[in-house]
C-alpha cells in the first residue's frame, strides 16, 4: 500500500501522512502563537532596558536552526514510517522539540539576569566600601 507523491516522497501509509501533518500543523501553531511572541517581547524588554535584560541573539538562534533542523528530519522520518505508532511517536518528538525550542529563550534570559543580578551586587558592594569606607 505505497504511494508515490508528485514530488517523489516515498508516502507509506495515510495514517504516516496524518501523523506528520498534525505535527507539523501543532508546530506552526507553537511557532506562531509561541515562539515568535516571546522572541519578540525579550528582544524588545532587552532594547527598552538598554541591555540591563540581557537576550542572548546567538544562542536563540543556534537552537532555533539546530530545533529546526531536528523537527524538519523527525517529520520527515514520521511521514515515510510504514507503521502508525512509530509515525506518531516521531511526530510528538518534533512537537516536543518545538516545546523546548520556544523555552529556551525565556530559560537563556532568566539565566542570564541571574549572572547579571550577581553583578550588579558585587559593583553595588564595591560602592558601598568606596563611598562609605572613605577609602
Amino acid at each position: 500500500m505505497s504511494r508515490i507523491s508528485s514530488s517523489k516522497t516515498v508516502i507509506r501509509s495515510r495514517r504516516s501522512a496524518a501523523a506528520a501533518m498534525t505535527g507539523g500543523v501543532v508546530i506552526a501553531l507553537i511557532v506562531l502563537l509561541g515562539f515568535l511572541p516571546l522572541v519578540t517581547f525579550l528582544a524588545g524588554a532587552t532594547a527598552s532596558t538598554a541591555g540591563l535584560v540581557p537576550f542572548p541573539v546567538l544562542g536563540v538562534t543556534a537552537v532555533a536552526l539546530i530545533g529546526l533542523l531536528a523537527i524538519v528530519a523527525l517529520l520527515a522520518g514520521s511521514v515515510t514510517r510504514r507503521r502508525a505508532p512509530a509515525a506518531w511517536a516521531l511526530s510528538a518528538t518534533a512537537v516536543v522539540v518545538a516545546i523546548v525550542v520556544t523555552a529556551f529563550p525565556l530559560i537563556a534570559v532568566v539565566l542570564g539576569s541571574v549572572d547579571r543580578v550577581g553583578d550588579l551586587g558585587a559593583v553595588v558592594e564595591q560602592l558601598v566600601q568606596r563611598l562609605g569606607g572613605g577609602s
